[in-house]
């Protein structure tokens, strides 16, 4: 479930895409956060809390989460499904986070990956992940990049964080975790290089496809072909609807896709749905401390095409996950 890849082009070309893969629509709506925004970690009186230093634009999960986004300074945040996920149990010497705001405390605080992970590596807090809206544990990684094209991934594996920084680590599926998943890729390089592709819809094969496509396509500093370019590639390693695997029920069809454009700071949305993709030009928004949280709705909306820029309107944050009573 998912996929995403970071297209490295010329002329500081920086583009992330993402494929939302899941079992259901998940009610997505586009979320405009300003700067110096309070915010609280969702779990418990210990949870934690900061302001917002940047403004960001993010697409909600079922409006309980954070599941993707990118901020004004063009870091973005792509959450993905992760079966082996563990965050460990909270023992109280540290404060607490909703995973659902996991993603979101990044923008909100870092406009680098070199930042984000620096911080994130004394690991401030203890992501706690209550179920999702429809009852599904919310198990997943995480995966950022940059303006300049840093990545990194971080991963909670047996209660340990691992973070995976590097230039280099362009593409994030799900299972297994991303160590297994960079040897399988160096192995199909080995046997197949371009002769030879694994062609199913399991997140393995589709993080071999992903690592060949985003390296093969052709590279240019032009954002009109370069964002066409990166949207073929979600495009092509999308999963049409009624492809499945037995037994696997964590496998699911593509619901929608992001471009983040992260040069000129434009992001793109596309539920499969629709007949074209949105965007969101980040620049033209105002981001200033107190102009107010909006949204675009776009749950059941899928006739909203073209620059969406203007079409925010003023809303409530949504609230992110917590643990139920």
């Amino acid at each position: 479930m998912c996929t995403r890849a970071v297209y490295l082009g010329l002329d500081d070309m920086v583009i992330t895409g993402r494929n939302m893969d899941w079992a259901e629509d998940l009610q997505t709506n586009l979320w405009l956060f300003p700067r110096a925004m309070p915010r609280d970690g969702a779990i418990d009186a210990q949870s934690i809390t900061w302001r917002s230093r940047f403004g960001s634009v993010v697409a909600a999960g079922y409006d309980v989460g954070t599941a993707d986004g990118m901020n004004e300074r063009g870091l973005v945040a792509n959450v993905l499904y992760l079966t082996e996920s563990d965050y460990g149990r909270p023992d109280g010497s540290k404060p607490t986070i909703s995973v659902g705001a996991w993603a979101q405390y990044v923008l909100d605080n870092h406009a680098t990956v070199a930042d984000a992970v620096a911080a994130l590596r004394s690991e401030p807090f203890v992501v706690v992940a209550p179920a999702l809206p429809n009852g599904r544990a919310a198990s997943v990684h995480l995966a950022i990049s940059d303006a300049s094209g840093d990545s990194a991934i971080f991963e909670y594996i047996g209660g340990v964080l691992k973070i995976h920084h590097d230039r280099a680590y362009q593409v994030m599926t799900n299972s297994p975790v991303f160590e297994e998943q960079l040897a399988l890729n160096t192995y199909w390089r080995r046997i197949g290089g371009m002769t030879m592709l694994p062609g199913t819809e399991r997140a393995a094969d589709r993080f071999v496809r992903a690592s060949f496509l985003i390296d093969a396509v052709t590279k240019t500093g032009e954002a009109r072909e370069a964002v066409a370019t990166s949207l073929a590639v979600m495009r092509a390693l999308s999963v049409p609807p009624g492809i499945k695997v037995e037994n696997q029920p964590s496998l699911s069809t593509t619901v929608w896709r992001t471009v983040a454009d992260q040069k000129n700071r434009v992001y793109y949305y596309e539920h499969v749905l629709s007949p074209g993709a949105l965007w969101v030009k980040l620049d033209e928004l105002d981001f200033k401390a107190g102009s107010g949280v909006r949204t675009l709705r776009l749950a059941h909306r899928y006739d909203i095409i073209g620059d969406a820029t203007a079409r925010f309107t003023r809303a409530r944050p949504f609230q992110f996950s917590a643990l139920a009573a």
